[in-house]
């Protein structure tokens, strides 16, 4: 068995994912993922159990042997409580081989190998019959199968095809019902992991503006959701312009459909705005009555907010409109949902679908490459006025009218800003065609396609004729390249200034020297022998004497033309 695991990228803090075989250890993959939290929440292993002893009463009530099928089992955790509720046998499918075989020795060490036969096959993949892996259907069905956005890891598909092979007709469902809920805000702070807005840049010729490609602007994005923690949104970020509607529900006890399919919601805006953003969030009740319910709704949605569960397994979704669109307080509009197998989207209409005749909408398909290079948070960085203006203070200490600079990055700006701060002439690396086909949609948006060269080369294939002969100002290209280190360490989670000191390098010239310490939170750094350095790798650590955080910096490439 082969696997992609996800990997973050260390010079660009972006995740990347490599493929492993099955001699990789993937212990480790388990010991990073969501699982401890997802097992340590205590209000969905609660609700759980009741929902599954309730469930089993009433198989047994009808006078009925509980057969449970666990599908996407995990540790087995709910396997072993249909068991402790009752339950006469039980399946625990569970594909991961690895899991699998942890699971394995849980029950078993759990005392419930006698009761409980885990299966290492994905749910389409397992046999009823004779001869199967199961002697016949069961009749309570067990899952977890939910992400964020509740259908994103397959669930439909596989409640589809054990509705049709593995369960019998009317089975007990745990959960048994799910219901999407969504409210339309609008929310510039939102908006702007979604679009890039114009950039403004002081300088001493005035305010230059860098402008977004008409392109970038038409684009109606990537359909992926963002999951975020919405209990840590001020108030203050988003404006309320509607209710919180439900969108549509699920029956597990039922034969579920993975079908593409649509929902509409008439409302009348709370107030007049801009529809930008939808927020979304789901619950599951575990019983046919409803009595038993689990919610992933923030806090301004919930019954009771002191009984608000922590939870990252489990966040809320933000999706973004194709376009923002003016809405009128009190004026009719539909909200709609639209999901296929394994990702939902919303799109505003003026009227109905069913009275207009638009029953379902394709997913929105981004056709500027933007929302293909970058990540939400990557929007909200470059969009983020403050940290451009931290960039521009930082390189007006050491441009200067005769500087040539090399920009090492993919998708950044930074060159952008060293053009307009003056430099003479600027270089930047774009690795891959599509980051240099969406920078040169940018550079030619604001007339800079002439003005700034792109070389699409890796930064370690980098030679001097690339650069055209130019010798760029050392400190200039180090400016630039740590800036966009210091972003990553940013998009990696750091708080405080990312970058304090470092201890000295190497390359083939020698160790560059003692100690050296930035004069400023980012850069400018100041190191001897630093300069004679074209390329530079990375690492991080802590500094022994202040605690904060370090970048130690290797030489990749040192060049003699560079003196």
């Amino acid at each position: 068995m082969r696997v992609f695991c996800g990997r973050a990228n260390p010079t660009t803090g972006s995740m990347e994912w490599l493929e492993e075989d099955e001699h990789y250890d993937y212990n480790q993959e388990i010991a990073r993922s969501s699982y401890a939290d997802m097992l340590h929440d205590k209000d969905r292993n609660i609700k759980y159990y009741q929902g599954i002893r309730a469930a089993v009463s009433r198989v047994k009530d009808r006078g009925q042997k509980a057969l449970v099928l666990d599908i996407g089992t995990g540790t087995g955790l709910l396997s072993m409580m249909a068991v402790t509720a009752g339950a006469d046998f039980c399946y625990a499918i569970e594909v991961f081989k690895p899991m699998a075989d942890a699971a394995v020795k849980i029950v078993e060490k759990n005392g419930f190998s006698d009761k409980i036969k885990v299966i290492n096959k994905h749910s389409t993949e397992v046999t009823v019959g004779p001869d199967g892996d199961m002697p016949c259907r069961a009749n309570i069905l067990i899952t977890e199968l939910f992400d964020t956005e509740l259908i994103g890891e397959g669930a439909l598909p596989s409640y589809e095809h054990a509705h049709s092979h593995l369960v019998q007709e009317n089975c007990e469902a745990v959960p048994h019902r799910a219901t999407v809920y969504a409210q339309l805000v609008e929310s510039r702070r939102m908006w702007s992991w979604n679009k890039l807005f114009p950039i403004r840049v002081q300088t001493s010729r005035g305010e230059q503006v860098i402008i977004p490609p008409l392109e970038l602007e038409r684009c109606p994005g990537a359909p992926s959701v963002y999951d975020i923690q919405l209990n840590q949104v001020l108030p203050t970020d988003f404006t309320v312009l509607s209710d919180v509607l439900p969108m549509f529900s699920v029956d597990f006890s039922k034969q579920v459909s993975s079908s593409a399919a649509c929902y509409s919601r008439q409302f009348e805006p709370l107030a007049s705005g801009r529809a930008q953003v939808v927020l979304s969030w789901w619950d599951i009740e575990m019983d046919p009555e409803g009595k038993i319910k689990c919610t992933m709704a923030p806090f301004w949605a919930q019954s009771d907010p002191k009984e608000l569960q922590w939870r990252d397994h489990w966040m809320q979704c933000v999706y973004f409109l194709p376009q923002e669109e003016p809405v009128i307080q009190g004026s009719a509009l539909c909200l709609v949902a639209h999901h296929d197998d394994y990702c939902v989207w919303y799109s505003l209409q003026r009227t109905s679908p069913e009275k207009n005749g638009s029953i379902h909408q394709g997913r929105p398909v981004c056709d500027c490459q933007a929302h293909l290079l970058w990540n939400r948070p990557r929007f909200g960085e470059i969009n983020d006025q403050d940290r451009t203006d931290q960039y521009i203070q930082a390189l007006r200490t050491v441009l200067k009218s005769d500087s040539v600079c090399l920009c090492v990055s993919d998708g950044s700006l930074l060159s952008m800003l060293a053009h307009h701060l003056g430099a003479e002439q600027v270089f930047t690396i774009e690795s891959s065609a599509a980051s240099h086909r969406l920078m040169k949609k940018i550079f030619k948006a604001n007339h800079l396609e002439d003005k700034i060269n792109i070389i699409e080369k890796r930064p370690e294939l980098l030679t001097s004729a690339d650069l055209e002969g130019k010798k760029p100002n050392p400190f200039d290209a180090l400016v630039l390249l740590l800036a966009l280190v210091a972003r990553s360490l940013s998009s990696w989670g750091s708080r405080s200034s990312p970058l304090a000191c470092c201890h000295g390098t190497t390359c083939s010239s020698g160790t560059c020297g003692p100690p050296w310490t930035s004069t400023w939170g980012l850069a400018p750094w100041c190191c001897p022998r630093l300069p004679r350095c074209m390329l530079w790798s990375w690492s991080s650590g802590t500094c022994g004497g202040s605690g904060a955080p370090v970048v130690t910096v290797k030489a990749l490439m040192c060049t003699s033309w560079m003196t």
